[in-house]
């Protein structure tokens, strides 16, 4: 599988995944998908050239195909550039940018440790009831 970052320095790959976007984002067609030829006549492009182009974008996971007889439907899947998003981020990202996100990541781990810590107590508190009306004998001891 071709590199992320190579799939999408190609500019016609770049325009193919901003009209799924489009479509995506278009209240008009909720399902999100977009047929080949439909593709074909937004960008002025040849078939084969739209075809060859999907086929990469697919194989990179990108898109997702749906096939209806003779005719395909393509859809955005932008997982895959969830990385690339990462790993852009510290480069483009301000000083308060940086800084918010780590006074996040520290309230979501303060979060956690207090849910982790009440789910504790809660499990310790229910297993201790629930000894002290069990009989005995149907305990697992």
């Amino acid at each position: 599988m071709a590199d992320i970052f190579d799939v999408i320095a190609d500019p016609t790959r770049r325009d193919i995944l901003r009209v799924l976007l489009d479509r995506n984002t278009d209240a008009a067609h909720s399902v999100g998908e977009i047929s080949v030829s439909e593709i074909v006549a937004t960008l002025e492009l040849s078939q084969p050239t739209v075809s060859k182009h999907l086929k990469v974008l697919r194989e990179a996971g990108l898109v997702s195909v749906r096939e209806e007889g003779q005719h395909r439907y393509y859809r955005l899947d932008a997982g895959p550039l969830v990385a690339v998003e990462d790993w852009i981020i510290p480069f483009t990202a301000s000083d308060e940018d940086m800084e918010l996100s780590v006074r996040l990541a520290e309230e979501t781990r303060e979060f956690a440790s207090t849910v982790g810590k009440v789910l504790a107590d809660t499990r310790h508190r229910v297993s201790s009831a629930t000894e002290r009306v069990t009989p005995k004998k149907w305990r697992k001891d």
